[in-house]
């Protein structure tokens, strides 16, 4: 695994060492002042990155900072208990909304989902100019903190904080433009270059840059005129609601997850082109008959096509459902005894699910198929709590995943995820990482102080 120290001269890994963790030491420079997040997804939004940075924004809070957010209205996953919760006040006609998070002020510009290609991208060109301007009328911000994608919001608060004299950290959670170039069909050598040269721009005129994996830190640190700006502060999981669960605990719907002897793999999330279906489909279709049982949970772009492949292959041994809430999480990690991702080929080197995170943290081992040198394989190769299939041909990744599913037991599972387990407790828990994002930004600010 990677080591855990900083360095502040050369290249940080995880920021959560004594130097930094030790933010009290700077409490007679740095004065706690206002951090503005500004994020496409944040509560009520119910994705990964609304519930990170919702983490984030506790922290912030909690250690003395001034927090406001400004992001979109729910349109990714919209999970009406969570409406409830947290009411949208509408503003000048519906031209934003307010809402307040747990004492944390949030503004939301309008967005809503299409598969109109035209609307999509006005909606994206307003959200841009929107939050722009309504990010002018936050008053006394100190730093500017942002999650890409997409890499055009570090743009925008780049020059927010140049009107603002505040300080700006880009959060790198997947590398644009690299995605778009080598998985879509973007092919225009002006755009590319215009693409290029705005990662630049926005990696060289940050304040800071984060990234959350050493593969990506190799990836874009030569992007930088100083590497020092650029640190890792990976992801992390609440081990408070992410553990391990006693077959007491588990309250599902019989119908949908009966309690019989079948093995249970799961995938629970997105249904998108960053997960590759097709091993899934081949496994299923060999391993009909087998007490084994596929779930995948969740919505996205290709869930119809997986559903139709289910129904053409007559799949019994694949049930598709719909999303479940955030709250039962836990007791389907718990009920499956492997959580699968099967990720597609060359889009597995620009991303790392987050939900490895919180499968570790469940006590649940993994069976991932991926290229060798990829974050998620880089990341659990040396962990024990993993299956890696990392075969470049179709055919040997198939009999590789089907072995691997007749050839264990249930026993070996509980053993793989008690160390995953481990792992994440003492490295990749709320508390440790969260506190990396302060020392941040305390370091930040102690820099500008001392400049003044």
């Amino acid at each position: 695994m990677y080591p855990i120290k900083w360095c502040a001269s050369s290249f940080p890994i995880p920021i959560i060492s004594k130097e930094l963790s030790g933010q009290k030491k700077f409490s007679a420079v740095v004065k706690r002042k206002k951090i503005l997040i500004h994020s496409i997804v944040f509560s009520p939004d119910a994705v990964s990155t609304a519930y990170l940075y919702n983490d984030i924004a506790r922290r912030f809070k909690q250690e003395g900072y001034e927090v406001a957010v400004l992001t979109t209205t729910p349109h990714y996953n919209k999970v009406n208990h969570e409406l409830k919760k947290q009411v949208l006040t509408k503003h000048w006609g519906g031209l934003y909304y307010t809402s307040d998070f747990e004492g944390i002020p949030v503004t939301h510009i309008y967005q809503k989902k299409s598969t109109n290609v035209f609307l999509r991208l006005l909606g994206f060109v307003y959200w841009h100019i929107m939050s722009f301007f309504l990010g002018l009328f936050e008053r006394r911000v100190s730093v500017i903190l942002s999650p890409s994608p997409p890499l055009t919001i570090g743009f925008v608060n780049i020059l927010l904080g140049k009107l603002k004299g505040c300080k700006v950290i880009y959060n790198v959670q997947e590398i644009y433009p690299d995605i778009l170039v080598d998985h879509t069909n973007l092919r225009s050598k002006p755009i590319i270059y215009i693409l290029k040269q705005l990662e630049r721009f926005v990696y060289n005129r940050s304040s800071a840059v984060t990234t959350i994996d050493q593969v990506f830190y190799d990836t874009i640190s030569t992007r930088f005129d100083q590497p020092e700006k650029l640190h890792i502060i990976p992801n992390f999981v609440d081990t408070s609601l992410y553990r391990p669960l006693a077959k007491s605990e588990i309250n599902l719907d019989s119908t949908l997850f009966p309690d019989d002897n079948r093995l249970k793999v799961m995938y629970a999330g997105n249904i998108g082109h960053a997960q590759d279906w097709a091993p899934l489909i081949e496994v299923a279709k060999r391993l009909l008959g087998q007490p084994i049982v596929f779930f995948v949970i969740g919505e996205g772009v290709l869930k119809e096509k997986l559903e139709a492949d289910v129904e053409a292959y007559d799949l019994t041994n694949v049930i598709v459902l719909p999303y479940q809430p955030r709250s039962l999480m836990p007791q389907l990690l718990a009920y499956a005894d492997l959580q699968f991702i099967f990720m597609t080929k060359g889009m597995d080197g620009s991303g790392f699910p987050s939900k490895v995170y919180t499968i570790m943290a469940a006590s649940k081992p993994l069976l991932v198929a991926s290229g060798a040198h990829t974050p998620i394989c880089r990341f659990l190769k040396d962990v024990g709590c993993a299956q890696l299939i990392d075969e470049h041909s179709f055919a040997k990744q198939v009999v590789g995943i089907e072995r691997f599913l007749l050839q264990s037991d249930k026993q070996q599972f509980q053993d793989m995820g008690a160390k995953g387990r481990l792992l994440i407790e003492a490295q990749y828990n709320k508390d440790i990482v969260t506190q990396s994002y302060v020392s941040l930004v305390d370091t930040v600010l102690h820099v500008n102080n001392t400049a003044l």
